[in-house]
C-alpha cells in the first residue's frame, strides 16, 4: 500500500470529490436525471447502459451525444425499448458508435426485460454478453459495466443512486480505463502492466485497507488526484 501521506491524500480527495457538483456534466448525470423524476427502475437502468456505453472521449462530447440519444427516446428509455421501433442505421450516434449498435442493444434488453425484473440480477460477464452483446473474456476490465454497477450500487445519497439493494458495496470494481490506470500506478497502486481485471481488484484491493466496506470512494479519489494534476 501507499505511504501514509498518500494514503492521506486519498482520503481528503474522496471526501471533496465525492460530491454532485462535480458531476453535472458527467454520464451519470442522465440516469441521476431520471431518478429525481420518479421514472421507473427499467428507464434509470437503461438510461445508465447507454451512459456507461457512451462514457469515451471527452466529457462534453459524451454529454452531447447522450443528450441526443435520450432526446430521441423522447426521455422515456423503457418506452422506447419495449416499442420496438429503434433508429437502426449506420449514421454515428456517439464516436464508432452507431445507431444500428444502439438498436441491437434495445433488442437485447427487450428480450432481457420480458423475463427479469432488473439488471441487478447479472453478474459482469452476463452484463457483457447478454447486454452489450460481446463476446466473453474473463480477463477483461469491463469498465462501463463496473462503473454502472457503482452508480447503481453506492448509497450514500451523494453521487450515485443506490437503487440496486441486494448488492454489496464491498464487492464493487474499480472501472479501469486508461486514465484510472495512469493515475492509480503514479500512486503506487499497481505496478502491472495489463490493464485488465486482475489489475482492477488490484487497485480496488488498495482501497479497501482504507475504505474495507465501501471501496469505490477511492474512484472518487482518482477523480480528485487528476483534478490535483491538472491544476498543479
Amino acid at each position: 500500500m501507499t505511504d501514509s501521506k498518500t494514503r492521506e491524500k486519498l482520503m481528503d480527495w474522496a471526501v471533496e470529490y465525492n460530491d454532485p457538483v462535480y458531476f453535472e456534466e458527467d454520464p451519470i448525470a442522465f440516469p441521476r436525471k431520471l431518478a429525481k423524476e420518479g421514472k421507473s427502475l427499467k428507464d434509470i437502468e437503461i438510461a445508465a447502459v447507454f451512459a456507461a456505453h457512451f462514457a469515451w472521449g471527452r466529457r462534453a462530447m459524451i454529454v452531447r451525444d447522450c443528450n441526443r440519444l435520450f432526446e430521441h427516446m423522447d426521455w422515456s428509455p423503457w418506452d422506447y425499448v419495449r416499442e420496438g421501433e429503434w433508429k437502426s442505421s449506420n449514421e454515428s450516434i456517439h464516436r464508432t458508435v452507431k445507431w444500428s449498435e444502439v438498436a441491437a442493444i434495445c433488442a437485447r434488453l427487450k428480450d432481457f426485460y420480458s423475463r427479469h425484473e432488473s439488471l441487478e440480477e447479472l453478474d459482469a460477464q452476463q452484463f457483457r454478453c447478454l447486454i452489450y452483446g460481446q463476446k466473453p473474456d474473463p480477463k477483461a476490465a469491463n469498465k462501463k459495466i463496473n462503473m454502472l454497477r457503482r452508480w447503481m450500487v453506492r448509497d450514500d445519497g451523494k453521487v450515485d443512486l443506490g437503487l440496486w439493494k441486494h448488492s454489496s458495496k464491498s464487492e464493487l470494481i474499480v472501472p479501469l480505463d486508461v486514465h484510472v490506470y495512469t493515475q492509480a500506478c503514479d500512486l503506487g497502486l499497481s505496478s502491472r502492466k495489463a490493464k485488465d481485471l486482475l489489475t482492477a481488484q488490484e487497485i480496488t484491493n488498495c482501497f479497501k485497507e482504507i475504505w474495507p466496506d465501501d471501496p469505490l470512494l477511492g474512484d472518487f479519489a482518482l477523480f480528485g488526484y487528476g483534478v490535483s494534476q491538472k491544476n498543479a
